[in-house]
C-alpha cells in the first residue's frame, strides 16, 4: 500500500472537481437563466407542485418554504414538498420545473416507485458508508492493514451504489415533471423546453455525483490491489 504524494490521487482529485464543479456551474446558470422567464399565467412553484399533485390524486402532501438556495427536497417520513424561496415564490420556468420535479418524487411515494423504495432503504447504509467507509480506508493505509482497508471500501462501495440508484429516481422524477408541467396547463406553449432544460442540467449534478463516487471506489480498488492485478506493498 501506498503513502505520501500519489500521483494518481492528484489526478483523480481534478478529474472529479471538474465533474461536480462543472454540474454545478451548468444547474445554476441554467436556473438563473430560465428564472427570468415567467410562467404561463404567473403561477409560482408552489401552486404547480399542488397543481400537479391534487390533479393525480395526491391531496395528503403538504408544501412548505425553506431556506437556502435550490434546498429543494421532499420529505417522505413527513409527506412535505420543501421548496426554497425562489421556487416557492418564483413564478418562472425554473422555479415550476423545479417544484414541480420534486412533486415526482411524491408521486413516486404514492406509487411505491420501485427505485425509489429500493434507494429509501439504503439511506442508513449509504450514510454509513460515507461517514465511515473514507475513514476505514484511510486508517487501513496508515496502518498498513489491508483488511481494514478492504471493511472500508465495502462500506464506501454502499455509499455509491446509492448515489447510482439515485440516477433512475432522478430522471424519473423529472420525465413525471416534464408531463405534468403540460398536461396540468403549467407552462405556456413552447415553454415546456426551458423548463425541461432546467430539469436536465439539475440531473446533471446526480450523475456528477454518481461517475465521482465510482472513480473514487475504483481509485481504491486499483491501490488495494484488488484490481489491475498489482498491489502497492
Amino acid at each position: 500500500m501506498i503513502m505520501g504524494f500519489d500521483p494518481l490521487y492528484m489526478l483523480l482529485f481534478v478529474v472529479t472537481l471538474a465533474l461536480t464543479g462543472g454540474a454545478s456551474l451548468i444547474t445554476h446558470l441554467t436556473f438563473r437563466r430560465y428564472a427570468k422567464v415567467p410562467t404561463f399565467g404567473r403561477i409560482t412553484g408552489a401552486e404547480a407542485a399542488l397543481r400537479m399533485l391534487r390533479m393525480n390524486g395526491v391531496a395528503d402532501v403538504k408544501v412548505e418554504r425553506v431556506e437556502g438556495f435550490l434546498s429543494d427536497h421532499y420529505d417522505p417520513a413527513h409527506r412535505v414538498l420543501r421548496l426554497s424561496p425562489d421556487v416557492h415564490d418564483g413564478s418562472s420556468l425554473s422555479s415550476v420545473g423545479v417544484a414541480c420535479h420534486e412533486a415526482g418524487h411524491a408521486l413516486q411515494h404514492a406509487e411505491k416507485y420501485a427505485p425509489l423504495v429500493v434507494r429509501t432503504a439504503m439511506v442508513p447504509a449509504a450514510m454509513a458508508g460515507n461517514n465511515f467507509g473514507y475513514l476505514l480506508i484511510v486508517l487501513g493505509f496508515v496502518l498498513q492493514s489491508l483488511v481494514m482497508v478492504k471493511i472500508g471500501i465495502g462500506v464506501f462501495a454502499l455509499a455509491v451504489l446509492f448515489s447510482i440508484v439515485t440516477l433512475p429516481v432522478e430522471w424519473d422524477a423529472s420525465a413525471r415533471a416534464k408531463r405534468q408541467l403540460v398536461q396540468c396547463g403549467i407552462v405556456g406553449p413552447g415553454q415546456e423546453t426551458g423548463a425541461g432544460a432546467v430539469l436536465n442540467a439539475a440531473f446533471l449534478t446526480y450523475l456528477a455525483g454518481a461517475v465521482t463516487a465510482l472513480l473514487t471506489l475504483l481509485y481504491y480498488l486499483f491501490r488495494a490491489g484488488l484490481i489491475g492485478g498489482r498491489r502497492d506493498d
